[in-house]
């Protein structure tokens, strides 16, 4: 009898326990949306982030998932087309009913899915570098604004290299507005801005730009080129003979991942230099962590760069916001993820409650022949985002917006029907006289 009681027990605690591991798997998953262009000229670019992005959704996975249920990524591509990027967002929110997006590169692609999520009051973490002067309730930013990557970055160059500037960049929203920026802290630095030019997304049309670098001589090059059109520009400057000893080229959007791809393609950048908050040569625990754990998933040859990290960081922050407010929705996390913080790969990185922007390092590093980079300076601290810096008014910068937009028929990138229109496929070329003078 007594034998039949203590069996009664213990049956019942194996029951309960069925049901409640049956009840968790029953559990619906989390879903969430990966945004990213897998093909066209910006996939050079943004396959690796998404894989990030991956990387830590199964990390979460593999630890039991978020409240008791699994964490689903709906992949979707870009196409490195910024209409695209709306309509899928809209669709990931409505149809697949997804908890939070991860993604966009370019600025022209979160302009147009930021009215999306404004729209259904819905969440973005975008983990890129850009040009400031936005922020909107509906964005969780963990990439670096202008203070703490372009403003640094041009104060070191002219510091190190001379005054005179010459810019190239893609013709959409993100160079023109950085371009315009550093127009503004040339004269402030007593510097000069001696030639602007652009090229559309895609593009490989740079002859006119080698050429202008060889006549002007400039002390450096500040480069926005995203994509891969940056491999027929180093490829251009090589076969011309510009060497980094020479004319010096400082970018903001070429990473180790880019890196790799230009040296296969002899687009050999190896010596010039690039501005950003982590770099894979960062000597620190987590980071052994992480590029242990991405060369585990997916190759170990493959490197990894500032914007996979940041999207890292981003999935790993939102995960602990969900952990903390005991809900996925988007509205609540909005509000929990201020009193969020990670040691990341590149160091602490906090969300700011004021602006939604990360507290980031800055770094610059040089570029070297394997595809990795030397760091040559870093703040000392991480820096407090400000994505409307002092450079410009709030005013001026919506008008200068404004001013693109209007001008690009409701795009935010130069649609490359209007150059077809003009006849004229070739680099676009500003007035050196107006980088700082713009309203």
């Amino acid at each position: 009898m007594q034998r039949l009681f203590v069996l009664i027990p213990a049956a019942f605690i194996l029951l309960v326990a069925v049901i409640t591991l049956w009840r968790e798997d029953d559990l619906p998953p989390i879903k969430v949306g990966i945004l990213h262009s897998l093909t066209g000229t910006m996939a050079i670019s943004e396959k690796p982030v998404m894989q990030a992005t991956l990387l830590a959704i199964e990390q979460i996975n593999a630890k039991g998932g978020l409240l008791g249920r699994k964490v689903k990524a709906i992949v979707v591509d870009g196409e490195s087309e910024e209409l695209l990027f709306a309509r899928e967002a809209e669709r990931l929110i409505v149809e697949e009913n997804v908890s939070v997006i991860f993604g966009c590169w370019t600025s022209a692609s979160r302009k147009m899915v930021k009215p999306m999520v404004e729209k259904y009051n819905h969440l973005l973490f975008y983990p890129l570098q850009y040009e400031g002067l936005e922020q909107s309730a509906n964005i969780i930013y963990t990439g670096a604004t202008p203070n703490q990557q372009i403003i640094p970055a041009v104060s070191w160059a002219v510091q190190q290299f001379g005054p005179r500037i010459y810019l190239v960049g893609s013709d959409y929203v993100f160079p023109r507005v950085a371009n315009w920026l550093i127009g503004k802290q040339a004269l402030a630095l007593n510097a000069a801005v001696v030639g602007e030019r652009y090229i559309p997304l895609e593009s490989r049309d740079v002859e006119s730009i080698i050429e202008e670098i060889q006549k002007l001589k400039p002390d450096v090059v500040l480069n926005t080129i995203n994509g891969d059109s940056n491999i027929a520009f180093f490829h251009r400057l090589n076969e011309a003979g510009i060497t980094a000893e020479e004319r010096p080229v400082l970018s903001f959007s070429i990473g180790e991942s880019e890196l790799t791809k230009m040296h296969d393609d002899d687009g050999d950048p190896t010596g010039h230099f690039a501005a950003w908050n982590y770099f894979q040569s960062i000597d620190n625990q987590q980071n052994r962590n992480f590029i242990e754990a991405y060369q585990s998933r997916f190759g170990k040859a493959q490197p990894v760069s500032d914007p996979m990290q940041a999207a890292w960081a981003g999935v790993h922050l939102w995960a602990r916001a969900v952990q903390a407010s005991q809900t996925d929705d988007s509205q609540v996390i909005r509000q929990s993820i201020s009193h969020q913080s990670l040691i990341a790969p590149e160091g602490i990185i906090a969300i700011d409650q004021k602006t939604q922007h990360a507290w980031k390092t800055v770094r610059i590093g040089q570029i070297r022949s394997d595809s990795q980079f030397d760091i040559l300076w870093s703040s000392n601290a991480p820096v407090r985002p400000d994505p409307y810096p002092a450079l410009v008014t709030k005013q001026q910068a919506d008008a200068f917006l404004r001013q693109l937009y209007d001008g690009w028929n409701g795009h935010w990138a130069r649609p490359i029907a209007m150059d077809k229109a003009a006849g004229q496929m070739m680099p676009h070329t500003e007035k050196p006289a107006q980088a700082g003078n713009q309203p």
